[in-house]
């Protein structure tokens, strides 16, 4: 392996310091800090507020699945063999 070429590979990846001038950066109100929020930063917030504060269940659907499917739910047992195995053949291929 040869030095000198590790050497000027290093030199090239080696950090630079900034440099700066005087008082570049300093404003009118120095030792204030202002942050300003766009207004799509503004309703992200207030939807995502907004879903926080929603129910994870939907008690309208599932009121409806209840009524829909309450009692005694019937299958055909033939009709449930065709349906299994129409899948199953189709996943084979």
């Amino acid at each position: 392996m040869r030095v000198e070429a590790f050497n000027a590979v290093a030199q090239v990846y080696q950090p630079t310091k900034a440099q700066t001038k005087g008082n570049v950066g300093k404003t009118a109100t120095a030792g204030r800090e202002e942050v300003q929020i766009s207004s799509f930063g503004k309703d992200f917030q207030i939807a995502k507020q907004a879903v926080a504060n929603a129910s994870d269940v939907r008690e309208d659907k599932v009121a409806e699945m209840k009524s829909k499917y309450s009692g005694d739910y019937q299958v055909d047992t033939g009709d449930f063999a065709d349906v299994l195995l129409s899948k199953y053949s189709a996943a084979t291929l």
